[in-house]
């Protein structure tokens, strides 16, 4: 392998001493403009970067930021809004020159334990973290740490639904300290009225028995459907043992189990709401091998669109959201953090959903 260039390297290219070529590069007084030049001028030749280590442990940032998941790995590789939202998030960071620190671990006490070893060892400058809990320990360790971070999803703990029908908003404010004031940014979009939107939709297509195929247990914004389902089922009148949620990992092969038992009952659902596009599109494959057609006998709508979405038969009702724009808003917002800009809540583009082919009218006979 090529050796690295040194600033021993450039000084004696330059004809200068060390000392002044670390004057030059690190924008300290001590060198003419004209040597300045020149150092930096022979520092581009020679291809040399700071070394992101040395300079976090000289009190400098490091020039990387951090995201970790702490999801199954099966769901992973099949999803695409992961694979959109880093998409986003590397469109701002590569326009910075700042890198992404990427770790996938098994669970909420790995990525703790990640957190605290980062910020021991001065890896990153701050973290974006996903998937918001119910009951998330994740805040209160950044505080403590001391380390940038912008929730993704919104603040962890809200719950409260908003939508039609006379329920009252309750918004997101970000995650809060004894006090009552931000201590961490976050950037969030609004499950509860978009979930109100699919309600909307499939009551005025006549259905009144539906099912949510829900993600994580535990999640933040799955809590904030299934409230904001409760909720809009309530302001409709509609018997709450026949709109209900069921919980799942959001893999195919669980979304398919779940739309077999569901499916399997006395009085069915007559459309079923996915929370990804992976698991709608198996529900689908299994309608299909029970000899039941979508929509002419259950509807389908799936959380999140995407190509899976409009290329299955038939094509899925879908909510439609910019989840690259999502991913570039938090990528802004933590840079914004870094910079020194207070902790504040910032909300993306809402989702709308997209009526497709496989949303209709129930049938009376099933």
């Amino acid at each position: 392998m090529a050796r690295r260039p040194t600033i021993k390297d450039i000084a004696r290219r330059a004809g200068v001493s060390e000392s002044a070529v670390s004057f030059a590069l690190n924008d300290r007084p001590g060198v003419s403009q004209d040597t300045r030049a020149r150092i930096r001028r022979v520092a581009e030749e020679l291809g040399w970067q700071p070394n992101s280590a040395a300079r976090a442990l000289s009190g400098e940032r490091s020039g990387a930021v951090g995201l970790v998941l702490a999801r199954p790995a099966q769901t992973l590789g099949v999803e695409s809004f992961f694979l959109q939202l880093v998409s986003g998030i590397q469109e701002v960071l590569s326009a910075g020159r700042v890198a992404l620190l990427f770790q996938v671990v098994d669970g909420i006490d790995a990525e703790c334990a990640v957190y605290r070893r980062w910020w021991a060892e001065r890896r990153v400058d701050g973290v974006l973290v996903v998937d918001p809990r119910t009951d998330d320990p994740r805040p209160e360790l950044l505080a403590r740490l001391g380390l940038p971070a912008v929730m993704i999803g919104g603040a962890s703990g809200a719950s409260g639904a908003s939508g039609t029908g006379g329920v009252s908003g309750t918004g997101e404010t970000g995650e809060t300290d004894g006090s009552g004031a931000l201590s961490l940014s976050s950037v969030w979009a609004d499950d509860a009225r978009a979930m109100a939107q699919v309600v909307e939709h499939l009551y005025g297509l006549g259905h009144r028995r539906i099912a949510h195929i829900a993600g994580l247990p535990g999640l933040a914004h799955t809590a904030r459907r299934m409230a904001s389902l409760r909720a809009e089922a309530e302001a409709r009148g509609l018997d709450p043992e026949h709109v209900r949620s069921v919980v799942t990992d959001y893999s195919d092969a669980e979304g398919a189990a779940a739309t077999r038992r569901v499916l399997a009952e006395p009085e069915p659902p007559t459309a079923l709401v996915y929370d990804n596009d992976v698991m709608a599109v198996a529900g689908i494959a299994v309608a299909a091998e029970l000899g039941i057609a979508v929509p002419g006998r259950i509807s389908m709508v799936a959380w999140d669109d995407s190509a899976l979405c409009r290329v299955t038969h038939p094509r899925l009702t879908a909510l439609v959201r910019d989840t690259a724009g999502f991913g570039r808003l938090a990528a802004e917002e933590l840079l914004a953090v870094l910079a020194g800009s207070p902790p504040r809540a910032r909300e993306s583009e809402q989702p709308r959903l997209e009526p497709r082919e496989s949303t209709a009218p129930p049938t009376a006979a099933y």
